[in-house]
Parts: C-alpha cells; sequence; structure tokens
C-alpha cells in the first residue's frame, strides 16, 4: 500500500510538469498573439502617415491645408497624438499640436531623422522625450517623396496609453506581468505597475536574454521581485520586444495542495485498511490457507479502492479553483485560447464547426446569434485544426477591429462544403461580413492578410483570398483534407 502512495505521489508532480508545459505553451501564444496585434496596429498607423505623405498639399509645403487632411488622421487616436513634420536637419516644420510653426524647436530624436533620409524607409523609435510633448513617447517615421528623392519626414507620436491598453485587454488575470520594450529594453507599456516601471529597463534576468535571440521561454524575476515563467518576442516589423510571464506561485500552489490532500487521503485509507485487515483475519481466522486467501482479497480491494479515490482527488483539485472570481478568469482564458490548442498529443482530432464554435465563441459572447454557420460535418485532423484555428482567429480579430463585429449590428455568415477533386475531399470556406461599417480597401496588405494568406497556402496547401466589398469583407479558404 505505501508504494502504491508513493506511485500516487508520482502522478501529482507529473500533473505538476504537465501543467509547467501548458503554461510555457499559454504564455508562448499570449505573447505571439500580442505581438501580432501590436505589429498589426503600427502596420496601420505606417500605412496612414504614407497616404498623408502621398498628399499633394504636404508634397507642395501648404502645411495650412495640410493640417485640415491630417486632423482627420488624428481623430481616430484622440487629442493625445501629434503629426509633426520635419526636414532633412530636423528642423521642425510643421506640428498638428500648435500652428505657430516659427517658435517649433528641433526634432529631438535627429538621428532617426536621418536615417529616413539615408534608407528612404519608415521607422519605429525607442522611447524618448518629445520636443513637442515634454514627455517620453514612441514615433512612426515615414519619408515624403517628391520626384523620387526624400524631402520631409512625417513622424507620428501616438498617446502611450494606446499601448498600454494592448497589454492591459491581453492580460489573462492578476499573476501575469506583460511588458512591451522598445530596441533598447526600456518598458513603455506595462501591467502590473505601469506608472513605477514605464521607462525603466526589463529586469537583469529578463534583460540578458532579450537581445540574444527572437523567441525564448525562460525563468526570470520581475522588477516587483516576482518569480515568472516568461516568454518574449521580438517584433522584426518595429523592433520592440513582447515579453509575457506567469507567476510560477500559482503553480507551485497548487502542487502542495494536491500532495497534502494525496497524502491525507493516503494515510486515512491506509490506516482504514490496516484496522480492517486485522479485524477480518481475527474474525475468520479458520486456518492458515483461508487466512492468506482473505488477506490477499483484501489487499486487491483496499489497493481498487486507494486507486479509485486517488483518481478523482487529482482531478478534482486540479480543476477546482479557490473562488468565483479564478474559475471565471480561468473559463474566460480557455475562450482567448485559439492562437493555443491543444498538441497532438492530447488531441487527436476535432469537427470542424466545434473548432469554429471554440475560435469565435469570445468574440460573440454577448450576442451568439450574430454569427451563421452551414455546412456538414466535417472531421478534422490535428494539424487542419490548428491551422484553421489559426487563420479564423485572424479574420475574426480583423472583424472586431475593423469590420461587422466591431459594431453591435454587424453579422457573420460562415458557410462550407465538402467537393472531391481527383478522388480526394477539398475544404471551402466563406466567411461573409454584412452590416458593419463601409468598407474601404486597405492601401497596403497588412501582416495579417499575409499571416492568412501564407497559412492557408504553405501549411494547408490551399488558397486564401479576400474580397473588400462595400457592404463587407468575404474572406474565400480552400484547403485538401487528410485522412
Amino acid at each position: 500500500m505505501l508504494p502504491l502512495i508513493v506511485f500516487a505521489v508520482g502522478i501529482v508532480f507529473n500533473h505538476y510538469e504537465q501543467d509547467r508545459k501548458e503554461a510555457s505553451r499559454r504564455v508562448l501564444e499570449t505573447v505571439r498573439s500580442i505581438r501580432l496585434v501590436l505589429d498589426a496596429e503600427m502596420q496601420r498607423m505606417t500605412g496612414g502617415l504614407q497616404v498623408l505623405a502621398l498628399t499633394n498639399s504636404l508634397r507642395s509645403g501648404d502645411f495650412q491645408s495640410f493640417r485640415r487632411i491630417a486632423s482627420g488622421f488624428l481623430d481616430q487616436y484622440g487629442k493625445d497624438g501629434v503629426v509633426l513634420v520635419a526636414d532633412r536637419d530636423g528642423r521642425l516644420l510643421f506640428s498638428s499640436a500648435t500652428s505657430d510653426a516659427a517658435n517649433l524647436p528641433l526634432r529631438n530624436n535627429r538621428d532617426l531623422v536621418a536615417k529616413v533620409f539615408a534608407t528612404k524607409q519608415p521607422h519605429y523609435s525607442n522611447l524618448f522625450v518629445g520636443a513637442v510633448k515634454k514627455q517620453p513617447i514612441v514615433t512612426v517615421e515615414v519619408p515624403v517623396f517628391r520626384d523620387g528623392e526624400v524631402i520631409y519626414d512625417i513622424s507620428f507620436s501616438p498617446p502611450i496609453e494606446l499601448f498600454q491598453t494592448i497589454v492591459e485587454k491581453h492580460r489573462p488575470s492578476e499573476n501575469w506581468t506583460i511588458s512591451i520594450f522598445d530596441g533598447e529594453g526600456i518598458n513603455f507599456a506595462r501591467v502590473p505597475n505601469p506608472q513605477a516601471t514605464i521607462g525603466k529597463q526589463a529586469s537583469p534576468s529578463l534583460y540578458a536574454e532579450m537581445f540574444r535571440t527572437a523567441e525564448a521561454t525562460l525563468p526570470t524575476v520581475s522588477l516587483e521581485g516576482v518569480p515568472l515563467i516568461t516568454t518574449f518576442a521580438h517584433s522584426s516589423l518595429t523592433g520592440w520586444t513582447v515579453a509575457a510571464g506567469m507567476a510560477q506561485d500559482s503553480l507551485v500552489a497548487p502542487l502542495w495542495r494536491n500532495l497534502a490532500i494525496t497524502s491525507t487521503i493516503g494515510g486515512v485509507l491506509l490506516l482504514i485498511g490496516l484496522a480492517f485487515a486485522l479485524r477480518m483475519a481475527a474474525v475468520i481466522a479458520r486456518g492458515e490457507r483461508l487466512h492468506d486467501l482473505l488477506i490477499e482479497e483484501l489487499n486487491h480491494r483496499v489497493k481498487n479502492t486507494l486507486t479509485i479515490l486517488q483518481s478523482i482527488a487529482v482531478q478534482t483539485f486540479r480543476s477546482a479553483s479557490k473562488s468565483e472570481r479564478e474559475k471565471f478568469e480561468g473559463r474566460l482564458g480557455a475562450l482567448a485560447e485559439t492562437h493555443n490548442l491543444l498538441s497532438e498529443e492530447k488531441w487527436q482530432g476535432s469537427g470542424l464547426r466545434d473548432v469554429i464554435s471554440r475560435v469565435l465563441q469570445p468574440y460573440l459572447l454577448s450576442n451568439p446569434e450574430r454569427l451563421r454557420m452551414f455546412g456538414p460535418k466535417v472531421p478534422l485532423s490535428p494539424r487542419l485544426a490548428v491551422v484553421l484555428s489559426m487563420i479564423l482567429h485572424e479574420i475574426a480579430t480583423n472583424a472586431t477591429k475593423y469590420g461587422a463585429l466591431s459594431n453591435d449590428a454587424g453579422t457573420v455568415t460562415l458557410d462550407w462544403d465538402v467537393t472531391h477533386e481527383e478522388g480526394k475531399p477539398k475544404l471551402t470556406l466563406i466567411w461573409s461580413e454584412s452590416g458593419g461599417p463601409h468598407v474601404v480597401a486597405p492601401v497596403q496588405r497588412g501582416f495579417g492578410s499575409r499571416l492568412i494568406e501564407r497559412s492557408a497556402r504553405d501549411q494547408l496547401g490551399g488558397e486564401a483570398t479576400v474580397d473588400f466589398l462595400p457592404h463587407g469583407v468575404v474572406y474565400t479558404v480552400t484547403c485538401a483534407l487528410e485522412n
């Protein structure tokens, strides 16, 4: 019976190791998700500035007319966003914050201005104190061309609260620490304690690894001294780094609780079994052969009982939470894990309708009727399910930010069908939006569109197309089905 208790303790430790691996995967997927959102937002800003850079009023130096155009761009970011125009030497020629152009100061990050003129490419700054705002900012810098030559640098400093909102929105629970660092490892968005940590360098345990590789998972200690399981991911677009960490105590505390429960149950059952064995042996002691037979049967029954109760205890306390809040946050965290599906070791496949429902449920919690699905039952292999989940998550994110799910009236229709070409099954899935804002085709494809296209082509061997119709976006995804 003692070996069985030892075996049960081993099961608890095994579950703890599995929980650590699952936590690491969850942190990794959270970091990747934030990086994708951040890159998409920065590409949107860059595209807007590039549109401003093409206006005739700016290229001709008519800054009074350009001010009216720039105000339309600034309206989507609030009053704290500032657009600046500087010449090659960093002299400010225009500021959206003031019409007094004669008294504008020099740009504070003139090295970056010089880089824009030299490379003729957009660039993204590190955290610095702006010459106009007089407070820490980051900027997007875009060249303005005339006759093929760079004549101005147009920059935009978004409200720093924009980045703070991104990390707060993606924080699964209060025991997580999430940061966005500039190219020098300086915080400019963080939870918790943003006021005390923004402008500070990453913790030494994280900073030492941030510039060695583009992505990694490692144990660190936060600026508050909390041990974390941390993952960081470097953005090749901006040069910034997103890092997220889960408190290790959130995994260790359940381990000790399960060990205590296992030891208690095992000890009680051991005492009950021994007492019961002694009593049974005394009552039915009618010979050595019968005695041995009864003891053998008794041990067998006690072992079975202990195994069943141990399994119930381990499973129960693995899923139990300390409060209703933790239960709610756990369920909410499970709904947000669409770019964090189960690996092939644990998931043997799923149906297409189930995959769609799980991916889209976080976007439709308040009104599930906004999604209509039509199609036959389609079993998916683990690989197809994972890739389609990533594609659907990206499409739904775009719909939430810009499309039919960005208001209260828009709807989405998902149709799919299975056809056969040369005897092989082929899935065609169509996402159609209606009732959202009027659709205008973007000036250039964003990272999300390229992710959808490449995933469909490279991982599914199929194709993904998007049509920007005035009444709503239509995505069409095709792929071959596997047995």
